[in-house]
């Protein structure tokens, strides 16, 4: 899942209320569903009901599939948004913390609180990092990384193996591992950002 911009951010907020018809394009759209999508994993994922593990993973699946989309036709269709720049990266950060927020719950183990923690650390910790680098106009040096690409692969395989099955089962072991994995990317490729904004950050004012 794609970075937030801080530049995005802030024409987002700026956006005249007669330019709204122009954001609400059909990548647009598709991101404000992952946002509604939220919710209502929350209500599936509580429901006491074996299906309700195979139908929490499908709209979390779903929610997956709308965040490939939502960029592919933005992309395609050459209607980028700052209204999208800046919601994109939002959907996509809440969506996989509540997500983590209730595995922990579910699971109640610190195996599986270690790297959600870890994670959701991270996640606030590069997007501060990023919207000061833009502010500075720094940005491209805390550019997306294929590592940061390969963990948010792994991290979504993680979430749908975990939200798909109960405790105790070969799946949701199999997914605990893979989650470790994406931690250890998260934390590499954090390493990474900063190491790339160490310059900036510890320059003379």
């Amino acid at each position: 899942m794609d970075e937030a911009t801080a530049d995005g951010y802030n024409e987002a907020l700026q956006l005249p209320a007669r330019d709204l018809g122009v954001a609400m394009n059909i990548p647009n759209l598709l991101t404000l569903a992952r946002i509604v999508f939220i919710p209502l994993l929350v209500i599936l994922f509580y429901l006491p009901f074996a299906w309700s593990y195979t139908v929490t993973a499908a709209l979390f699946a779903l929610a997956a599939v709308t965040d490939w989309l939502d960029g592919f036709l933005a992309r395609r269709w050459d209607q980028s948004t700052p209204f999208g720049a800046f919601l994109d990266p939002v959907a996509d950060k809440v969506m996989v913390a509540v997500a983590l927020a209730l595995l922990i719950e579910r699971f109640d183990s610190v195996l599986l609180t270690l790297p959600a923690l870890v994670i959701i650390g991270r996640e606030i910790v590069i997007s501060a990092l990023r919207e000061w680098m833009a502010e500075m106009g720094k940005r491209a040096s805390v550019a997306v990384s294929w590592i940061g690409k390969i963990k948010t692969t792994l991290q979504m395989v993680a979430l749908l193996l975990l939200l798909a099955t109960p405790p105790g089962t070969g799946i949701a072991d199999i997914g605990t591992v893979t989650l470790y994995l994406a931690a250890l990317l998260t934390l590499w490729s954090m390493l990474q950002y900063l190491r790339a904004a160490w310059p900036e950050l510890t320059r003379s004012l």
